[in-house]
């Protein structure tokens, strides 16, 4: 690394690299039995460089070929959109356990017996239905050096475990699943294996689903179909374009004052933690919505110069692409209402599980609307059964407005989102009989 940045800082004003290495080691199950385990491995480097005051990219899985990469980042620089920013300067990081070496000394054979642990949990409860998922162990080492002196470095370490189930009856077909994700060795599948059999147990009954302007509870799992439109809101790329319906709107009252929302790339061992982003920017929280207040934009180094503001530490690249504002782990915060609380309260209404197709319709404008996947309705206070052929649809500047609930506890949705259930006063439901 340090030959490729002495040679493009001989021809160019300012250079960064950025190195990654990794190894994956997936084990896969299908149709209730093990499918396929393999380990791959696959470690390079990219080259981002000013030259004339323009962006060159070039990346590379030959590291030999030092003079190569750097022509090539030249050659594209001639092409290259105008630099709006300068490479940060050696500085201070957090530091972030995001490493746990027993996750990745996790020997083939235990997972194994994890990911069959954990079909064979949710086969006793119901022989019928079909399985597959897995359990994979991702260990990565990054670096980013810079000719302004920036430099970092970090070792992360990833262990999932999930299943998917299907379950079919004539023409019905029911899905249920969930997963987790964490940087230390997961070997309790215990949380996993209950939530997925309680949605097999609220499922076993099928009823007719409500139409009408009615409530809906959105569990944790089925809160990142509502959160789409607004990721994208605050997104500092799609803000700078005039595109956001909230990009004008910084420190207006906009959702709910029980509303908070932030992203968070400092959580201990949580798998979108980090010391910094793919920049060489620290990590930091970034507050989105604080009690319903519109707050901060996440923006990587170009946005922000283009923005005329600073980089929240956001940026994500693949090896052979530029950086990118993106999120980490996004937190809502606890409210102070129990789940059975919510239905308890509701006369008619549904609870989504999955949704499926949310991001149809005009998701810049906060749209959203999907088929449920799974979720169940509500009558008089109590979960009756499984709706099916019931679609939701609503604006989510409209349902997190006054009148959304936030239950009182939250739970990790895969690796990177943190939340409680929220309840929806009034969204479009529709169901065909």
């Amino acid at each position: 690394m340090e030959e490729v940045l002495a040679l493009a800082k001989k021809v160019a004003e300012e250079a960064e690299v950025f190195s990654i290495s990794y190894e994956d080691t997936p084990v896969q199950f299908e149709a209730n039995r093990l499918k396929h385990l393999h380990s791959r491995q696959s470690s390079g480097c990219a080259l981002r460089l000013i030259k004339n005051g323009r962006l060159g990219l070039a990346a590379t899985n030959r590291l030999d070929e030092k003079e190569k990469l750097v022509q090539m980042a030249l050659d594209v620089a001639q092409f290259g959109a105008e630099a709006k920013f300068q490479f940060p300067s050696r500085m201070e990081y957090p530091h972030i356990e995001t490493y746990d070496p027993e996750a990745e000394a996790a020997p083939i054979e235990d997972m194994v017996h994890l990911g069959q642990s954990l079909i064979d949990r949710v086969l006793q409860v119901n022989p019928d239905i079909l399985c597959e998922g897995g359990v994979t162990k991702h260990v990565a080492t990054v670096r980013i050096i810079n000719s302004r002196g920036g430099e970092v470095s970090y070792k992360k370490s990833v262990f999932s475990v999930g299943v998917e189930g299907t379950l079919i009856r004539g023409t019905d077909m029911l899905f249920v699943g969930d997963g987790e994700s964490s940087c230390h060795r997961l070997t309790d599948i215990t949380k996993v294996a209950q939530k997925t059999i309680r949605q097999l147990e609220l499922a076993k009954n099928t009823v007719s689903g409500p139409s009408g302007q009615l409530p809906v509870i959105f569990t944790p799992q089925g809160v990142t179909a509502l959160l789409m439109p607004l990721v994208i809101a605050y997104n500092g790329r799609i803000v700078l374009q005039g595109a956001s319906p909230v990009g004008h709107r910084r420190g207006e009252q906009a959702y709910s004052r029980g509303l908070t929302i932030y992203d968070d790339a400092t959580i201990p061992f949580r798998p979108a933690s980090r010391a910094s982003d793919d920049e060489g920017v620290p990590a930091r929280r970034t507050s989105l919505i604080e009690q319903g207040v519109v707050g901060d934009f996440v923006y990587d180094l170009q946005t922000a110069g283009l923005a005329g503001t600073g980089s929240t530490g956001s940026a994500s690249r693949g090896l052979g692409s530029l950086p990118s504002p993106s999120f980490s782990s996004i937190m809502i915060e606890e409210g102070d209402i129990a789940f059975e609380d919510m239905v308890r309260d509701i006369k008619d209404g549904v609870v989504v599980e999955q949704l499926m197709g949310a991001s149809q319709g005009n998701v810049l404008g906060g749209e959203f609307s999907g088929n449920v996947l799974l979720g169940y309705r509500i009558q008089n206070g109590e979960l009756v059964g499984r709706v099916k052929n019931t679609m939701v649809a609503g604006n989510v500047y409209e349902a997190l407005k006054e009148g959304a609930l936030l239950g009182k506890v939250a739970e990790w949705v895969g690796g990177s989102l943190h939340t409680p259930h929220i309840l929806c006063p009034r969204l479009g439901v529709a169901s065909k009989e």
